[in-house]
Parts: structure tokens; sequence; C-alpha cells
């Protein structure tokens, strides 16, 4: 008969410390490169107003023009893609990098937006830039307005630090910058 502590023992698993680790819950999302065709779907999102203003030119003006993910190496550097679980594509980000810092642009696809996936979406691309670039502080702009991306990104992490003006394709908007400091959430 095995012991509990045998390696070969069935229990192996269930020491008699009772100090057991689950395994960790597979995620929601996980991040990976953008291709071509990624960007190209992205391009023909359409979003309900006010949200109007997330969305991108049409992929062959994108293309013809070589900005935003337009461009092979722009797309390569500084974008990604957000998959399911399913491997369905439901989001992308876009990483900013700045000196210290990497501030991030993300953008759900717009079915997906208002049912609860917004935290686990910004903790997943929050995780990349954090594995991508672990001495770099972590912070992205949102309109001021925008009350349900802010409360998403305050669950997962961030806290707004500053609040400023600045031009929008549509005018002058008044932007919060949040910074990602779990460990202050944690406190509260």
């Amino acid at each position: 008969m095995s012991s509990p502590h045998d390696p070969s023992s069935p229990n192996h698993n269930h020491s008699m410390s009772g100090h057991h680790h689950p395994a960790q819950p597979e995620p929601l999302f996980h991040v990976h490169p953008m291709t071509e065709e990624e960007a190209q779907d992205i391009c023909t999102w359409k979003y309900e107003p006010p949200y109007q203003l997330y969305g991108f030119l049409p992929w062959e003006q994108m293309k013809a023009l070589g900005i935003e993910m337009g461009d092979p190496d722009i797309r390569r550097k500084q974008y990604v893609s957000v998959k399911n679980r399913n491997e369905e594509l439901i989001g992308f980000a876009q990483y900013f990098p700045l000196v210290g810092v990497t501030r991030i642009g993300l953008g759900m696809r717009p079915d997906l937006l208002g049912h609860g996936k917004g935290t686990a979406f910004v903790q997943a691309i929050v995780s990349d830039v954090a594995r991508r670039h672990p001495e770099d502080e972590i912070d992205l702009e949102v309109l001021t307005w925008n009350h349900r991306a802010i409360r998403a990104y305050q669950t997962a992490g961030f806290l707004i630090t500053d609040t400023y003006e600045r031009p929008t394709p549509e005018g002058m908007g008044e932007f919060h910058c949040m910074v990602y400091q779990p460990e202050a959430n944690l406190a509260e």
C-alpha cells in the first residue's frame, strides 16, 4: 500500500499538511501579436454613439495611408490581439513605448461591451505588458465621460492620477490619466 507521501500514490496531491494548491484556472483571455487579418476585422467594428470615436478608418485607407495597424512595422511593434478560450478575436491593445512607461490603448469588440468582461480583458493586457516590460509603469488615457471603461480600469487596478484636455478627432476632450497601481486598490 502506498503512503500519502509516495509520489506514485493517486492521493499524492492531497498531502497531510493540508497545503493543497489547486490548479490555476485558465484565463478568460490571452494576448498575441496582431495579424493583418485581425487588423482588417477590427477596422470593420462599429461603435454606437457616443463611442463611435473609438472606431478606425476602413482597412484599405489605413493600409494606403500607412497609419496605425495599417503599417506592418507599427502593427508588429505596438499592436496585439486579445482572444477568448475559443480563439475568437474579442479585442486589441496598442502599447505606446514612453520612457519608463508603457501607455496602453485598448478596444473591445462592440457586441461584447457592457457584459462584465472588461476587467478580465484589461487584466489580460496588463499581464502581457508586465511580462514584456516588467520595469515599466503602465498607464492609459480615458475620456472622462466614459464611466463604463473607467469602472473596468479601476476594478483592474488603475487609479486616476491626472485630468487634462487634449485634441480628439471630434474636438477637444477631457481625459483622465490612469496608472496601474494594484497594491493601492488592496489597501482600500
